[in-house]
């Protein structure tokens, strides 16, 4: 499958305002929200449609409705930020909860939730995480869909570190990758450069 950088004006502007140091918690959010919208809209380009007719106040015309279903799979906690600006796009999608965090000596994701419900109900799932560090959490968290039955899984973050991208396409290669920005690398603890620093701790004020 393929990697997507996105190009859109909007995406770089906001993108360039979230990752100052100096942007304080409540805009960070709007910011994440705001740039999860803009990235959903390219990461759904290819859903499945059928045809619908519509009568409008003039006529009657052809138009389509979706045919798959969506789940949104936040990685804990930071992934949580991006769920209201996909949601406001596509409310009906189900929304499930993964926590994973990342072992700071070993840079290796530790599970300890997982709110999945029995078997799938959706035809694509969709992780959402800002921050595709080395790869471990969303590696991880699409080895959990897969074993709990997921045919189709897409993953959203705002940047990707090419560690990051290279992890998840080896072990998954079968899912598309949709972020904001490729950047340059991780540093010796595992954190992206130049990046936007810690996405949960700013997101939440506790830096």
């Amino acid at each position: 499958m393929a990697v997507h950088e996105s190009n859109h004006p909007l995406v770089k502007h906001k993108l360039t305002i979230l990752r100052n140091k100096t942007t304080k918690p409540k805009k960070f959010r709007e910011l994440i929200r705001e740039i999860s919208m803009l990235l959903a809209y390219e990461t759904t380009r290819d859903l499945a449609l059928e045809p619908m007719p519509v009568e409008t106040p003039m006529g009657a015309t052809q138009g389509a409705l979706l045919q798959e279903q969506i789940g949104l799979i936040p990685i804990l906690r930071a992934g949580l930020g991006m769920v209201e600006g996909v949601w406001e796009m596509m409310p009906s999608s189900e929304v499930w909860h993964i926590g994973l965090f990342r072992d700071e000596r070993t840079l290796q994701p530790v599970e300890y939730y997982n709110k999945l419900p029995v078997s799938p109900t959706v035809q694509l799932c969709i992780v959402l995480d800002p921050m595709l560090a080395t790869g471990g959490s969303a590696v991880a968290t699409v080895d959990i869909l897969k074993r709990w039955g997921a045919k189709r899984v897409k993953f959203m973050g705002i940047i990707a570190a090419p560690e990051g991208v290279n992890a998840l396409q080896t072990a998954h290669p079968d899912v598309d990758i949709h972020v904001a920005a490729i950047d340059e690398r991780l540093n010796e603890i595992g954190y992206i450069v130049p990046g936007l620093g810690d996405a949960g701790d700013r997101q939440f004020g506790t830096a």
